[in-house]
């Protein structure tokens, strides 16, 4: 197999991060450094990565709790604790796909298919994370387009795919966007106060029988529809999208048989106007056309002398 491909089984990187690898010389095959991307390796070749030998692996797939507290990375230079102290040890190196802030908790999935892991943190693959946010006062719907159709922030705009309340002071928000503490800073520039933010689904997967800290493998099912792909989106709220001004209650709209609708005024084709004055012009022309001639006839050519 291709080497980038054997150094994604090990675990190391996506093939794409594993090219950099090879072009940077960080790659050895049997003790050469290898700097072609073509290069194939089988099984029985030693193949090592910055000096430490990398082997093949069985991809495993963890969906995690990250409870309230625990920062998605590594390792930490300020020594804050990580989402990886909360694994048993003897674990393959996993990546994490998507992040949490340290205020916020809900799911994530670690992987050491590093191939998976970078088509569902792709944009264009739009998995569909779902969030339970609970706010500081009860949402005003009449926001609701304002978080539909987007908030301005330093990277552009920020919008929600879609929102749905949730109870006294809580919303259900979904997102395919990844930027970075989108909810909070989006909801703050409309006045609002995050209290408390948890991711509820990652695309199919869900929270059901989790809690803070725990986590467990995937089922057959779930890997299937994650490897083909979540593009789903959430179906439309029930509640009408219409509110009154200053008022967080929707408004039913008005039943479909008391509307009335005119019918439109059917359009006759008309012919094109005729221009006005073509006719006068086109005879003006014709008139100075024989005038200048006749005058023209009536003086004597240059270079002649007149008869007479």
């Amino acid at each position: 197999m291709r080497l980038n491909r054997f150094l994604a089984l090990a675990g190391i990187a996506s093939r794409r991060a594993a090219e950099e690898y090879i072009r940077h010389a960080r790659v050895t095959v049997n003790g050469a450094i290898v700097t072609n991307l073509a290069t194939q390796v089988a099984s029985t070749d030693v193949v090592k990565v910055d000096g430490r030998r990398v082997q093949t692996q069985a991809y495993r797939y963890l969906l995690l709790y990250k409870p309230e507290g625990y920062i998605t990375t590594r390792s930490d230079d300020r020594d804050r604790r990580t989402i990886y102290d909360l694994l048993p040890p003897g674990l393959p190196r996993f990546a994490h796909v998507g992040r949490l802030d340290l205020e916020s908790e809900g799911l994530l999935l670690l992987t050491n298919d590093g191939e998976l892991a970078l088509k569902l943190t792709h944009p264009r693959h739009k998995l569909v994370k779902e969030y339970r946010v609970t706010l500081d006062r009860d949402f005003d719907m009449a926001d609701y387009d304002k978080v539909k159709k987007g908030v301005y922030l330093a990277e552009g705009r920020a919008r929600f795919d879609e929102l749905r309340p949730a109870g006294s002071a809580q919303i259900r928000v979904f997102l395919t966007q990844g930027i970075k503490r989108q909810i909070r800073r989006v909801l703050a520039a409309l006045g609002y106060r995050v209290k408390r933010l948890q991711r509820v689904a990652l695309g199919p997967l869900t929270d059901h029988g989790l809690r803070p800290g725990e986590f467990r493998e995937l089922t057959a099912a779930e890997l299937e529809t994650l490897r083909k792909g979540s593009r789903s989106r959430p179906a439309p709220p029930a509640e009408a999208k219409t509110v009154k001004h200053g008022s967080s209650t929707p408004v039913p709209p008005p039943p479909a048989e008391n509307v009335k609708r005119r019918p439109l005024p059917r359009k006759t084709p008309t012919a094109p106007p005729r221009p006005k004055f073509a006719a006068r012009r086109s005879k003006a022309s014709r008139q100075t056309g024989s005038f200048r001639a006749a005058q023209s006839r009536s003086q004597p050519r240059r270079g002649r002398r007149a008869s007479g």
